[in-house]
């Protein structure tokens, strides 16, 4: 009898009579080695001028596809939307170290698929888990590794999108902001506490207004705002004003001066009292405001901070 080997991680199987004088080389170097590959061996895989690498797979003997931890490394020469790294059509699972270091053209995404089946792609980075049903390809998922629903919870880009989970899954919900990153919208939490961390610093920034004759804020772009007067202005009533929201204006003069200010019957000042600005040329002063309602907001005028 001639040796077979197995389907799927190619393994020796010796016939009888086979090998006679060899039988248990074959056996370390064929099936044990090979096995351990299976279970515990770590390979890298480097890429080359192809987007597509496609693993070795030998009977019998080492190769890449059979191995359990498959770490992409390396960069590809050329524009491709995925790097696909194609394994045998046969069932087995893998974990993907991604660590392909991409060109200025080309992806940092690595897909691995058969050849003909659908593939799942692992983010530049990223550690994946995947297994191969003969066919396609699919990665494991946090309920399946009892992380609960709220793990692979899609939160989409709006509220309504973000998905209800229970109190035990709730603790693996994850939310990070990347420095210099902005996010708007409601945060509400009920029955609880919410804790904002930052290592640096926490900061609104400031949006330049347009100068002109009647000078127009949108509060939903921030906070604080800053305007340079070109001539005798009104201050018109900010759009998208929310009940609560407070912040700052600065009014620059320019290099004239003596600009004046008016404002929109949505400003209120104190005693009902409207500030004047400074005036000399480049003063600064800052409208300081706290909206009261949409359509009321309560200001107040500091003036003639030092340049």
């Amino acid at each position: 009898m001639t040796t077979s080997y197995t389907s799927r991680i190619r393994l020796a199987k010796q016939g009888d009579g086979d090998n006679p004088n060899s039988w248990g080389t074959v056996l370390n170097d064929g099936v044990i080695s090979l096995v351990d590959d299976a279970i515990a061996g770590y390979t890298v895989v480097t890429l080359g001028a192809a987007a597509t690498v496609t693993l070795s797979a030998v009977d019998g003997g080492e190769d890449q596809a059979r191995y359990a931890f498959l770490e992409v490394a390396g960069s590809v020469g050329g524009t491709y939307d995925d790097i696909v790294i194609q394994i045998p059509s046969n069932s087995k699972s893998y974990v993907i170290n991604n660590k392909v270091s991409a060109n200025t053209t080309a992806s940092d995404t690595v897909k691995i698929k058969t050849a003909s089946g659908a593939g799942y792609v692992i983010p530049f980075g990223a550690i994946g888990l995947v297994v191969c049903d003969g066919t396609s390809v699919y990665a494991t998922n946090a309920v399946g590794l009892g992380l609960g629903t709220a793990a692979s919870a899609d939160i989409g880009v709006c509220a309504t999108n973000i998905a209800d989970v229970s109190l035990g899954d709730i603790r693996y919900v994850r939310t990070s902001v990347t420095v210099n990153s902005t996010v708007r919208g409601d945060f509400v939490v009920e029955a609880g506490s919410l804790k904002i961390g930052t290592s640096a610093r926490a900061f609104n920034p400031i949006t330049t207004l347009t100068d002109a004759a009647s000078i127009t804020s949108n509060f939903a772009l921030g906070n604080n705002f800053l305007v340079t007067l070109g001539g005798n202005r009104t201050l018109a009533a900010p759009s998208n004003a929310v009940a609560g929201q407070s912040g700052s204006i600065y009014i620059i003069q320019d290099g004239t001066g003596s600009r004046t200010l008016a404002y929109n019957a949505a400003w209120q000042f104190v005693s009902a009292a409207v500030p004047t600005l400074s005036t000399g040329t480049t003063d600064v002063d800052m409208l300081v405001y706290m909206a009261r309602s949409a359509t009321t907001i309560d200001a107040v005028l500091l003036k003639n901070f030092d340049r």
